[in-house]
């Protein structure tokens, strides 16, 4: 039974205060989406938070056969928060999976991953804490239609900011669109988008999540971020849900859709996920020190952990076929392998806004946010931790702007992989340091492997662009 002033007995405590309705049960499939159900607030008790709640795991992508499929989510109470977007009063919770016959924790339930991730990290005694700090980046649209089929496949996306609209009848239209490549940081009324960017914001907020700031983002047709304050690895990801959730709901309560796909627009800049992270240990930084950039050696070894296992990190933290349409030369985005001080043209950087030791971090800055934050953070964590561990040499900062080096410069510089497939060879063949802990498993690893090439690799290559009918239809 809970305990006095416990988690538990705080939600049902919350839930008779204020006339709460409904409990709703959020929860991570395996690619990366959040599922969820609901139930009237008098089928939740103190033994809820022990015996949980049954489902169909064969319905879940990437989860149960159907001979296996009864499955259970426990909510976490300390997740709880008011949904804003559900119209009758309901509670939401993020949700352990779990297997009903062991009451062990389901081993694809990416949550589970990250969970231990986080008690990997403290066996090593190399750190008690990993701090994430996500910048995830998207693209608001007033319009999106898409379809495909055996004789056509076609996608359209429209914004009252697009470039493509400057000459387009409005009744009236009064430009102020926003050119391509040049979209950062506009006033109104160039930035169409600051008050629904701050109705964001305030959501976010009043769900408790802690908001650093939000702008206009580089690319015309109405890119944006909104930052959030750093956290620790489970409540990072925890809160990178709830940031898509609302961002997507917010948009949608004002007659607009979001997306968080990396590249949406071509001839502009895609979308990424640049992560923060630094390792903590009793309340001080680790990556604080006398080296470059002010980095400790332990930083520099993380770093090198990055460089070296990147090839198969992208796996998880860009596992779409898109995300390789981002990761291109010329768009800002980070294909050299390389680390630099306040360098954006490389994949890892070293902010340098304050010489603060607790301002010390990383940034990685290859990710994108279709990415599942548990798998993505956990990986990125491991990656460094096996730097670390191994003490791999990040070798020399590169403090040139990558793009303007000529082929003999770069010749030596490595690059990301330029597809998923790649990506995914990759993780075949390096994923030992995944393994450490029982973080990741190799039936995740497998899985995961399998899931993208059988539903996103090979379904990609059997159907004919758009774009290879004007290349080839008069052959």
């Amino acid at each position: 039974m809970a305990k006095v002033n416990s988690p538990a007995l705080n939600v049902l405590s919350y839930i008779k205060t204020n006339k709460i309705q409904f409990v709703d049960f959020k929860f991570m499939d395996f690619p990366g989406q959040w599922q969820h159900f609901s139930v009237p607030v008098n089928q939740l008790s103190e033994d809820s938070f022990e015996d949980g709640f049954g489902f169909d795991g064969s319905s879940i992508r990437g989860w149960k056969h159907i001979h296996e499929s009864d499955m259970l989510i426990i909510p976490d109470a300390t997740t709880m928060f008011l949904d804003p977007f559900i119209t009758l009063p309901t509670i939401s919770m993020i949700c352990d999976v779990y297997e009903p016959a062991t009451k062990e924790k389901y081993s694809r339930c990416p949550r589970n991953i990250a969970q231990k991730a986080d008690a990997y990290l403290k066996s090593t005694g190399i750190a008690d804490t990993a701090y994430f700090g996500p910048e995830a980046e998207f693209f608001i649209f007033d319009d999106v239609r898409f379809d495909s089929g055996p004789n056509f496949s076609y996608y359209s996306v429209d914004s009252i900011e697009g470039k493509w609209n400057s000459g387009r009848e409005e009744d009236p239209n009064l430009g102020y669109k926003p050119r391509y490549k040049e979209a950062y940081f506009p006033v109104p009324p160039t930035d169409k988008l600051n008050d629904i960017r701050n109705e964001m914001v305030v959501n976010l907020m009043n769900m408790g999540i802690d908001v650093e700031t939000q702008h206009h983002e580089v690319a015309s047709g109405g890119q944006c971020e909104i930052d959030l304050r750093f956290a620790p690895l489970l409540k990072a990801a925890d809160q990178l849900l709830m940031f898509k959730y609302v961002v997507k709901n917010t948009a949608r309560k004002n007659g607009k859709t979001v997306t968080y796909m990396p590249k949406p627009i071509f001839g502009d800049n895609g979308s990424g996920m640049h992560v923060h992270t630094s390792l903590w240990t009793k309340g001080k930084p680790l990556f604080a020190g006398g080296g470059y950039a002010g980095l400790s050696e332990m930083a520099l070894y993380y770093i090198g952990g990055l460089l070296k296992h990147a090839p198969s990190l992208l796996a998880f933290t860009n596992p779409t076929t898109n995300s390789y349409k981002r990761l291109v030369p010329g768009f800002e985005a980070p294909v050299n392998l390389a680390y630099s001080q306040r360098n954006r043209s490389a994949s890892i950087r070293i902010p340098m806004f304050s010489n603060n030791p607790k301002t010390k971090r990383v940034e990685f800055r290859c990710p994108d946010a279709s990415s599942n934050p548990y798998l993505a953070f956990s990986a990125i964590m491991m990656a460094g931790l096996d730097g670390i561990k191994n003490r791999i040499d990040p070798g020399d900062p590169l403090d040139k702007d990558i793009y303007d080096l000529s082929p003999e410069e770069l010749k030596d510089v490595p690059s990301t992989p330029d597809s998923l497939g790649k990506a995914l060879e990759a993780l075949a063949d390096d994923h030992e340091y995944l393994l450490k802990g029982d973080v990741f498993t190799e039936d995740v690893i497998n899985t995961w492997i399998d899931y993208k090439i059988a539903k996103e690799i090979k379904p990609m290559a059997l159907r004919p662009h758009p774009f290879e009918f004007e290349m080839y239809f008069d052959v």
